[in-house]
């Protein structure tokens, strides 16, 4: 490779340098001559894909120009908010002056764009966090500082960083930075008036600290030792001098924490914990004395967001109900619930003014937008109307919430799906979505492709909770650590048992799909249950857990350690060697759909490179699609449409039209 090939691909031109050996190298292995497809983007190489029938891209284009809009705070001058919606390749910041008003577009990059206003800075500056090509070492920016209208940037340009709190007068933002060895993220003070010059606060050696809020005055942050989902160490950490002071954490250790926030005179916190039972309540800490006050003590579910309006005090607080959000305001020690229909609320915060509460609410039936509510009486208010393809949304599909039971005799919660079509005469094929993370959780929010397998092909779609998910209390989350990994596998067998009773469903067609630690289940699912499924779709899955540790990137190492065991005890490796899907490729009896981001700096392109071989030489199908200008998963419009058509076509052949 030349030099000047060389200096092209560090600047996000990999396509260049490594699609070639790419195509080679995927299309020798399958030996299956495919003719080039004039639809597919110049930085996807496939293998095993066929041209994408034109009919099928119109059927899909509706579908894929469904937009959303997510709220990303309030202007500082209280003339409007900030949102970040998409109207070409990726996703960038718009102003929004009234409700249902235009949208002015703030930032024009090829990259995603992420960020917020500056706070105090009523000229509208904003500071903002960009990756390249998927990488995820986020660059800090301030984009208008000074009323030039010029893009500064804050960080070094190379390492990992994250923004953290942003002091109230808009002077100091905290930086999470790798700037240091490229594996510790320590806490940076960075000025947004003085771009590139950054102080070390908190240098961090072997330990993950994330600051969750400053407080009024400056003088002190609130910061969260996290070591794992299960356990994590709160702190008071003194701007002037770097001491820390651990908060005292009663009851059950290890414990959780999730929202630390100050409260409006910096004396006490409100936090979220769950160390008084299997959930997370809230509460607030005196930081004098160290005493708690547990204010959420009768709801059974886990309190998520938290905000708190400066000047009256009051708090708004979300909830996880079984996916679903509540929303809470919180005054005292008085708390109110708010009516809201099935869905998700995030991104919560007060108007300057203290009279509205901003947030994006996104519902299975509905794309998201920015909404406010008025207080204290609730009334809401929609500012953006996301479009959604000129489609009829009378014909989205609500989920039903369903447990069903499992092989310990659990039940596991799941969101159905049925389509319109399904019945006893003509049963349903059936598609499982199994979410990553692995303690994340599917929550109920719009997925305009699922419309599409609903509406368009007829698949039902189950999305399940296994053991290991969010949301479920403590216990649950812990049921499939270390070596109790493969007991999150057989949840996926008693789904295919309970799909098996339902008389609108096909249980002798069913798929499943996975994303991330959702890929390795498709996997694993393959692996034990591939006479009971016709297919699988693995996006940037987990084929190894051992080559997994080893190559991702060293600054989230230890923390994956933390959830899936470290490959480093004898042990721990004997038992990933026994059940990673590479090991057991032999079992796979399916076709396959691999989909990889080259850049995937999570789940390195390398989990999918090994496995496609493997499953290649039991003579099953296998489709690769391999994109050199993403990460882990698919942010640019023209990548995740390619692939989710091709994904459409992979299930209509192998699910849908399967005998």
């Amino acid at each position: 490779m030349s030099r000047k090939t060389t200096r092209a691909s560090s600047r996000g031109l990999v396509v260049v340098a490594v699609l070639p050996w790419l195509v080679t190298a995927t299309v020798a292995a399958d030996k299956t001559p495919v003719p080039a497809d004039p639809l597919r983007p110049a930085a996807i190489a496939t293998s095993g894909v066929p041209v994408l029938p034109p009919r099928l891209i119109e059927q899909m284009r509706r579908y894929q120009n469904v937009r959303s809009a997510v709220f990303q705070g309030w202007s500082p001058d209280g003339q409007g908010m900030l949102v970040r919606t998409r109207f070409a390749n990726t996703s960038q910041l718009h102003r929004v002056h009234v409700p249902g008003g235009r949208r002015q577009q703030l930032t024009f990059f090829d990259e995603p764009a992420n960020g917020r206003f500056l706070p105090g800075d009523h000229r509208g500056a904003l500071v903002l966090s960009m990756s390249r090509g998927g990488d995820e070492n986020y660059q800090v920016y301030v984009l208008g500082a000074h009323e030039t209208g010029q893009l500064h940037r804050l960080t070094d340009g190379k390492s990992r960083n994250v923004l953290g709190p942003v002091r109230s007068d808009g002077l100091f933002a905290i930086v999470h930075s790798t700037q240091r060895n490229g594996r510790d993220t320590d806490l940076f003070i960075a000025d947004p008036h003085r771009p590139g010059e950054m102080s070390l606060l908190l240098k961090t050696t072997g330990e993950y600290w994330r600051a969750t809020d400053w407080s009024r005055d400056g003088s002190n942050l609130l910061i969260n030792h996290y070591v794992s989902i299960n356990e994590s160490y709160p702190a008071v950490l003194d701007v002037a001098t770097g001491k820390k002071t651990l908060i005292p954490i009663p009851g059950a250790r290890p414990a959780s924490h999730g929202a630390l926030v100050f409260a409006p005179d910096g004396l006490s916190a409100y936090i979220t914990t769950d160390t008084n039972g299997e959930f997370r309540q809230l509460a607030r800490v005196d930081l004098k004395t160290m005493a708690y006050e547990f204010l959420t003590e009768k709801l059974p579910w886990n309190v998520t967001d938290v905000v708190v309006e400066p000047e009256l005090g009051m708090v708004a607080f979300t909830t996880n109900e079984d996916g679903a959000s509540g929303l809470y305001l919180l005054v005292g020690r008085t708390y109110r619930r708010y009516a809201l229909p099935l869905g998700l609320v995030s991104g919560l915060e007060f108007s300057p003014d203290g009279t509205q509460l901003g947030f994006t609410l996104s519902r299975p039936d509905a794309p998201a937008d920015a909404w406010s509510m008025r207080l204290p009486d609730g009334r809401l208010t929609r500012w953006t109307h996301s479009e959604v393809g000129g489609l009829d949304e009378d014909s989205f599909v609500v989920p039903e919430r369903i447990r069903y039971k499992t092989f310990d005799g659990r039940q596991i919660p799941a969101y159905v799906f049925r389509p319109a079509s399904a019945s006893k005469q003509a049963p349903a094929p059936v598609l499982v979505h199994i979410h990553g993370g692995p303690e994340s959780q599917y929550r109920p929010r719009f997925s305009s492709l699922d419309q599409f397998y609903l509406n368009e092909l007829g698949l039902a779609v189950v999305r399940p909770n296994v053991r290991g998910s969010a949301g479920y209390g403590k216990t649950y989350v812990r049921l499939d650590n270390g070596l109790k990994r493969e007991d999150s596998v057989k949840d996926i067998g008693a789904v295919l048992d309970w799909i098996a009773t339902q008389p609108d469903l096909d249980a002798s067609r069913v798929a499943v799909y996975g994303g991330s630690y959702g890929g390795y289940m498709v996997l694993g699912s393959l692996v034990h249950f591939s006479d009971r499924l016709k297919c699988g779709v693995d996006i940037v899955g987990i084929a190894s857990f051992e080559s997994f540790l080893k190559n991702t990137k060293a600054y989230r190492r230890d923390l994956r350690r933390a959830e899936y065991g470290d490959e480093r005890k004898p042990e721990m490796l004997k038992f990933f060697r026994r059940i990673d899907p590479v090991h057991n490729a032999g079992k796979i009896r399916t076709s396959l759909l691999v989909a990889h981001g080259v850049n995937d700096p999570r789940v390195p392109f390398s989990e999918a490179s090994q496995i496609v071989p493997r499953v290649r030489a039991n003579r099953q199908t296998v489709w690769t699609i391999y994109a050199g200008n993403e990460g882990h998963g698919f942010r640019k419009k023209a990548n995740r449409d390619y692939v989710s058509a091709a994904v459409v076509l992979f299930l209509k052949r192998h699910l849908v039209e399967s005998k």
